[in-house]
C-alpha cells in the first residue's frame, strides 16, 4: 500500500516550502519531494546566490570609486572564481536552512522525481531508479518551477550559449558577453559582469529596456548602463549565433540595420517555462493553458484533490508571488477561511544598481484604464542621505488618482529601492490616502523620504523641490 500523508507537495522552492510549512503548522502530516536540492532554483540557482553576486558586484564598483569617499584603496581586483565560490557557498547555506525548517516542522522530505497518478496518489522515482507511491489524503500541491527558455534560433548549448544556471558557475570570466533579454534575469547578470570588467551588450525585442516597467524608469536604467559601458539595443531580435568559431558571432537586427557581434558568451535570458512536462498531467486529466496549469483562486487545478501554484501557473513568475500563493493553498486545503491573494497589488524589483522596485499602475497603464491622475516625482539628487551616501542617481515616482486619491503605483529607482517598495504595498493594501503617506512621519535622513518628498509633489506640497 501507497504510504499516505494529508498533504504532498512536489516541489521544495520558494512556494513548495511555505505550502508545507504552512500546511505542519495547521497540524497536518505533510511530505515534500524534491527531486535536486532542497529550496528549489530561487534558493539554488536563481534569487539567493544573483543577490551574493550582485554584492559582490557592488562591493568592486565602490572599491573603484573608492576616492569619492576620500579613501585611498590601493591596488585592487576583481577574483572571479572566489566570487563564483562565495555566491554557491551561500546558495548551499540557505538550502540547508530549509532542510533545518521541514525537520524543525516535521515534514518528511522524499528525494526523488513525482508523477501524478490519479486519486491524490503519486509516484516518486529516486536516483536509483526505484519507485514508490505515496497518497495525500487532503491534496497534492504542485510547485514544479520553471526553468530558462530556450529560443528556436538561440540554441543552449551550455558552453557559448548559456542561460541563467550556467552564468552562476562560470569557471572562467568571459571578456565579452551578449544577454538577450532585459528582464531582470538580464539586467542583473548584465550589471554583475559590467562592473567585474566584461564588455557587455543588451539586446531587447521590446521599446524599453526592463519592459514591464514604467516607461521613465526605461529611460534612466539606460542611461545608467551606459555610464557602466553597457551598449543595450531595444527594438532589436537576435537572428543567429554562430558557435562555431572560438566565441560566437551573434547576428541582430537593430532599428538601425542588421548588425554583428563579436562575443565570447552569449547569455539568453529571455523568460522561463514552466516544468510540467512527464509529471503526469495528462494521465491525470490536470488540465493547462497556454504552457500552465490552470487553476482557481484558491489554486485547486481542474482534477478535485491537485492543486497548484507558484511558476507552474498563471500568476507573475516571482518568488513572493509563489510564497503567498503556497500559504494561502495550505490554508485553504486545512479548511481555514483564507483571503485570496490580490495579484494587483505584487510589487516587483530588479536588484541591479541602481535599483528597480514597483508596484501597481504605470503611468501609461493607468491613463490607458480612463483614470484622471496626480504624478509626483522627487529626486535622489535632493535626498540628503543620497548625497551623504553617493547614490544620486534615480528617483521615486508615484501616481493617484485625481478623483479619489487612491494610491495607483509607485516606481523607484535607485540604491536600496527594493527595501522600500513594501511600504506602498502596506499603503495601497490599507487604502491609505495620499494625505496619510504626507503626515507620516519618515525619519531623516532616510532614502524613505523620497516617497513622502514623490507624493508631496503630486499635490503641490513638496518641501524639498
Amino acid at each position: 500500500m501507497a504510504q499516505t500523508y494529508d498533504v504532498i507537495v512536489v516541489g521544495s522552492g520558494p512556494g513548495g516550502y511555505p505550502a508545507a510549512i504552512r500546511a505542519s503548522q495547521l497540524g497536518l502530516k505533510v511530505a515534500i519531494v524534491e527531486k535536486e536540492s532542497l529550496g528549489g532554483i530561487c534558493l539554488n540557482w536563481g534569487c539567493i546566490p544573483t543577490k551574493a553576486l550582485l554584492k559582490s558586484a557592488q562591493v568592486f564598483e565602490y572599491i573603484k570609486h573608492a576616492k569619492d569617499y576620500g579613501i585611498n584603496a590601493g591596488e585592487y581586483s576583481a577574483d572571479f572564481g572566489a566570487v563564483i565560490k562565495r555566491s554557491r557557498g551561500v546558495a548551499d547555506t540557505m538550502s540547508k536552512g530549509v532542510s533545518f525548517l521541514m525537520k524543525k516542522n516535521k515534514i518528511d522530505v522524499i528525494m526523488g522525481t513525482a508523477k501524478m497518478k490519479g486519486d491524490k496518489t503519486i509516484s516518486v522515482t529516486d536516483k536509483d531508479g526505484k519507485s514508490t507511491d505515496y497518497t495525500a489524503g487532503k491534496g497534492v500541491v504542485i510547485a514544479t518551477g520553471a526553468r530558462a527558455r530556450e529560443l528556436p534560433n538561440i540554441k543552449i548549448d551550455g558552453q557559448k550559449v548559456i542561460e541563467y544556471r550556467k552564468a552562476m558557475s562560470l569557471e572562467n570570466q568571459p571578456g565579452s558577453m551578449l544577454v538577450v533579454g532585459s528582464g531582470a534575469i538580464g539586467m542583473e547578470f548584465a550589471y554583475v559582469y559590467a562592473s567585474m570588467g566584461t564588455k557587455v551588450t543588451v539586446v531587447e525585442f521590446l521599446p524599453n529596456l526592463v519592459p514591464v516597467e514604467d516607461e521613465d524608469i526605461s529611460k534612466e536604467i539606460a542611461k545608467q548602463y551606459k555610464k557602466l559601458g553597457i551598449d543595450t539595443y531595444v527594438n532589436s531580435t537576435v537572428q543567429s549565433v554562430d558557435t562555431s568559431g572560438a566565441g560566437c558571432k551573434v547576428s541582430v537586427k537593430t532599428p538601425d540595420g542588421e548588425k554583428t557581434f563579436e562575443v565570447d558568451i552569449v547569455l539568453s535570458a529571455a523568460g522561463i517555462v514552466s516544468n510540467i512536462e512527464n509529471i503526469g498531467l495528462e494521465e491525470t486529466g490536470i488540465k493547462t493553458d497556454k504552457g500552465k496549469i490552470t487553476v482557481s483562486e484558491w489554486y485547486e487545478t481542474s482534477v478535485p484533490g491537485y492543486y497548484a501554484i507558484g511558476d507552474c501557473t498563471p500568476g507573475p513568475a516571482l518568488a513572493h508571488v509563489a510564497t503567498a500563493e503556497g500559504i494561502i493553498c495550505a490554508e485553504k486545503i486545512a479548511g481555514h477561511k483564507t483571503e485570496a491573494l490580490d495579484y494587483g497589488n505584487i510589487p516587483g524589483c530588479t536588484y541591479c544598481q541602481p535599483e528597480i522596485a514597483s508596484v501597481g499602475f504605470t503611468e501609461k497603464k493607468a491613463r490607458e484604464a480612463g483614470y484622471d491622475i496626480k504624478v509626483g516625482k522627487f529626486p535622489f539628487k535632493a535626498s540628503g542621505k543620497a548625497v551623504g551616501a553617493g547614490v544620486t542617481d534615480g528617483f521615486v515616482k508615484v501616481i493617484f488618482d485625481s478623483k479619489y486619491g487612491e494610491f495607483l503605483g509607485a516606481h523607484m529607482i535607485g540604491a536600496n529601492v527594493t527595501e522600500m517598495i513594501a511600504e506602498v504595498v502596506v499603503a495601497r493594501k490599507l487604502e491609505t490616502t495620499s494625505h496619510e503617506i504626507m503626515r507620516a512621519i519618515h525619519p531623516h535622513p532616510t532614502m524613505s523620504e523620497a516617497l513622502k518628498g514623490a507624493v508631496e509633489a503630486a499635490y503641490g506640497e513638496a518641501i524639498d523641490l
